[in-house]
């Protein structure tokens, strides 16, 4: 399967962890979950970090439309793959900022994922869900409300603070989090309650996987977890086997914390994309998040759509690895 089917199938999942079909038949109108297209990036060792792409002639530098599929194209250079430096730590995988579109007309084709734009930065569909039930413990200070209407034809002006495609939802900082990197979005509908998580996971540098994990909190807080098999994930059938959240998961987890990033150059992905040596772990931390972790059989580990692997030690990665047995 290759890299867009495996995004499309990676966005349902994600899709389904965070709302039933209740919320689904009453939000869908008021959200515009697509997924994206890939783009260009602009300079040597850097990824583009857009969260849309355009495909018309009518839109100029990278934008906020893409992310979501491949993040580098065939003539990007990517950060070297984890060459240690002189002073022991690894090349660094840079993610710019996400830019905001700059549209001269119309025409433009692309597919956007979930956004929220605040505080001149865009927060995109988080690859981490929460229930409705234990979002009130984590939910902060109000930060604004959302204004929908954002979509693949929408010009650089109407990106305003708490511009959003998912309609008119309440913001507020999440507790145990920074605000420059994650947010939530909280609805009561019914007495019922839903909420979303987004994260900001451009305009950062990852030298280690603990620039990017490290944000998710996640060594010494896992509760519970579980792994599925790449089939069962590819075909939707949530076939989840128990995972046992003691040492062993905790050493891979601090081998994550140490992995080198690598840009996902077009021949990376395509190799690994081409094949389904992949597994899924899912952690619940204490204070009800799950993360959801991608396992590749080369040794890499991904979070969501950020334009980065991390490459685990061998060692500590074929052991943990080879105990995801069915």
């Amino acid at each position: 399967m290759n890299e867009e089917r495996f995004k499309q199938q990676y966005k349902k999942a994600v899709d389904h962890m965070k709302t039933d079909d209740l919320m689904k038949k009453r939000v869908e109108q008021r959200l515009n979950t697509q997924r994206q297209q890939p783009k260009r990036q602009r300079k040597p060792l850097y990824i583009a970090a857009s969260v849309v792409v355009a495909a018309s002639i009518g839109l100029a530098a990278p934008s906020v439309w893409q992310q979501w599929n491949n993040p580098i194209g065939p003539e990007t250079e990517v950060a070297t793959n984890g060459t240690n430096t002189p002073n022991g730590s690894y090349d660094p995988v840079v993610i710019p900022k996400t830019e905001l579109p700059v549209a001269k007309g119309k025409g433009a084709m692309a597919d956007m994922m979930q956004l929220v734009v605040y505080q001149g930065n865009v927060y995109t569909q988080s690859a981490t869900s929460l229930e409705g039930a234990d979002a009130l413990a984590l939910r902060g200070e109000k930060l604004g409300t959302t204004t929908g209407g954002i979509d693949e034809f929408s010009k650089q002006d109407e990106y305003k603070e708490l511009a959003s495609n998912i309609g008119e939802a309440d913001i507020y900082a999440v507790n145990g989090y920074g605000t420059d990197f994650r947010i939530m979005s909280y609805t009561e509908i019914d007495g019922q309650v839903y909420a979303q998580l987004f994260d900001k996971t451009n305009d950062m540098t990852i030298s280690s996987g603990a620039d990017l994990i490290g944000k998710l909190n996640i060594e010494g807080h896992i509760t519970s977890a579980k792994w599925e098999t790449f089939d069962s994930w590819n075909n939707g059938l949530q076939q989840m086997r128990p995972l046992s959240a003691d040492k062993s998961l905790n050493n891979f987890i601090s081998a994550i914390y140490e992995a080198k990033p690598i840009a996902p150059s077009p021949e990376l992905q395509e190799s690994l994309y081409s094949k389904e040596d992949r597994k899924m772990i899912y952690l619940t931390l204490e204070d009800k998040t799950q993360v959801s972790l991608f396992l590749f059989g080369e040794g890499l580990v991904r979070y969501g759509n950020v334009p980065a692997f991390l490459k685990v030690e061998q060692g500590a990665f074929q052991s943990f690895w080879n105990s995801l047995s069915e």
